[in-house]
């Protein structure tokens, strides 16, 4: 039951989180802290499990399994289960899911219950849908993560918050109904070949179908993964939640919401329809390099600190889905470190950011300059995820990017040199961020206090996790590996059926 209980501690804390406002504004934190702690201990218990036993198709033993009817007539379970993949995306939620409740320790000090209610809720929808196998489940997650983001957006948010909230939402939602749709489709093909209805995964799993049929219902879930991804042109909700979420918000939406799309396109997309995934494949690269060009000068162009990390997003997820798509070994190894590292480090900047707007009371970054001098702990801190952030060798974002590219050459040798373009200017919309922000005369005369020890104990926590990746990435690709290699074992299988 150890899959329920990391569910069910998020959502019994976030409750008890909301009730025990009453009592004063600590409680609401110290009882987040304590779910979050209680999950990530029992998380890392399950890390030793790992060696030989996991599996994405499920034919050899899942890490730990839940299996229990729900629906019967409808084909419908309450299965949970948990692979190398999915456990480094729980480790992940719960890493961040701290990290966000200790960022929100003094910026939030209204209705501070209800907001870790909702930090708490979505946390337990990202894990449902890391842990999901069952589709209906799996949706029911998906569907479970927009409320209380769209809540902690539009009630803790800074000017624009309901624009952005509203635009978040549609897209979102719109996307999920089309997935939802997807998957009615894909059970009812597949009870018409073999006469069972069932929303399981591992049923659904080699569902003969036609190759028009497998397209259509590839693109129904794909429009819903890229749009959390997100992916251009679908990614014009990212800078607007981003710039108007509360610091917690955009940690959440950055670190974790986005790689739920990543996460839906290696679990779901494409082993559900491998055929369909391969012909698709080069428009989808295409689409990751466009995100890559696309989201750096973006974010080179911007003035507002917190838009400019948000571009950032784009940028380096387009490394994610270009990786997916490549199908090598390599670049599948690269995009799940891209998923990780880009959490860590975009969700350091983003801290950073907020602590920054908390001090002085703006992201222009016009208004900005000359900060390290006042501010030498956030610089020092701000020029590390800045590094990170343009792949400097040492880091975790290095190894992703060089993995992703070195595979991605295999498939496809000229995006992946329109790709490597991303590179150069990452350096210089990262280095232009550090000379705007701490370099420079300090024209404004600014005065303000530099991180405290608990901000201190936060960035330290993901400086450890980014040099850690980038030192020593193998326990995290030995992890990834046997789900790495069983969904390359059907995209090959899956080519050479379209050869035959």
């Amino acid at each position: 039951m150890i899959l329920a209980i990391l569910i069910g501690v998020l959502v019994a804390g976030g409750l008890l989180a909301w009730l025990a406002d009453r009592w004063g504004q600590s409680w609401p934190r110290w009882i987040s802290l304590l779910a979050l702690g209680i999950d990530l201990a029992l998380a890392l218990a399950l890390w030793g499990q790992i060696p030989g036993r996991v599996s994405l198709t499920g034919q050899q033993a899942w890490l730990v399994e839940l299996r229990r009817p729900w629906i019967p007539a409808w084909g419908i379970s309450l299965h949970l289960a948990l692979d190398g993949l999915s456990l480094l995306l729980v480790l992940l939620t719960l890493f961040l899911g701290l990290l966000s409740v200790g960022c929100s320790w003094t910026e939030i000090r209204e209705r501070v219950g209800f907001f870790h209610f909702n930090l708490l809720w979505v946390l337990a929808g990202i894990l449902g849908v890391f842990l999901a196998v069952d589709l209906f489940l799996f949706y029911f997650f998906w569907e479970m993560m927009l409320v209380p983001m769209y809540l902690l957006i539009a009630i803790w948010g800074h000017e624009h918050r309901i624009y952005a909230a509203i635009k978040f939402f549609l897209f979102t939602q719109l996307s999920g109904l089309l997935m939802l749709v997807a998957i009615l489709g894909l059970t009812f093909v597949h009870a018409r070949a073999t006469g069972i209805v069932s929303f399981d995964y591992t049923d659904l799993l080699g569902t003969a179908m036609a190759p028009s049929t497998a397209m259509w219902l590839l693109l129904g879930f794909s429009v819903a993964f890229a749009v959390k991804l997100p992916a251009v042109p679908l990614h014009t909700w990212l800078p607007d939640a981003h710039t108007e979420a509360p610091t917690a918000g955009s940690v959440i939406l950055a670190g974790l919401l986005l790689k739920t799309g990543a996460y839906g396109l290696l679990r779901f997309a494409l082993p559900l329809f491998p055929g369909a995934a391969h012909a698709l494949s080069h428009v989808a690269m295409a689409l990751g390099v466009v995100g890559i060009l696309y989201g750096a000068v973006l974010a080179f162009a911007q003035t507002d600190l917190k838009r400019l990390v948000a571009y950032t997003s784009v940028s380096h997820l387009g490394f994610v889905l270009l990786g997916i798509f490549a199908g090598t070994a390599l670049a599948l190894q690269g995009a799940v470190m891209q998923m990780l590292c880009h959490g860590i480090s975009t969700g350091a900047l983003f801290i950073l950011v907020g602590a920054l707007q908390e001090r002085i009371h703006t992201r222009d970054l016009t208004r900005m300059g000359g900060l390290w001098a006042v501010v030498p702990r956030m610089g020092g801190v701000a020029m590390v995820f800045a590094l990170a952030s343009l792949g400097l060798p040492g880091l975790g974002n290095f190894v992703a990017e060089f993995l992703t590219l070195v595979g991605s050459y295999q498939a496809s040798p000229s995006l992946t040199v329109l790709a490597t373009l991303g590179l150069v200017v990452a350096t210089v919309y990262a280095l232009s961020l550090m000379q705007r922000a701490f370099h420079g005369p300090n024209t404004a005369a600014w005065r303000l206090p530099d991180l405290t020890p608990r901000d201190m104990a936060i960035m330290t926590a993901l400086i450890v996790a980014i040099v850690w990746l980038g030192l020593y990435p193998q326990p995290i690709l030995d992890a990834a590996g046997p789900a790495l290699q069983s969904l390359q074992r059907s995209a090959v299988a899956a080519l050479a059926a379209v050869a035959r």
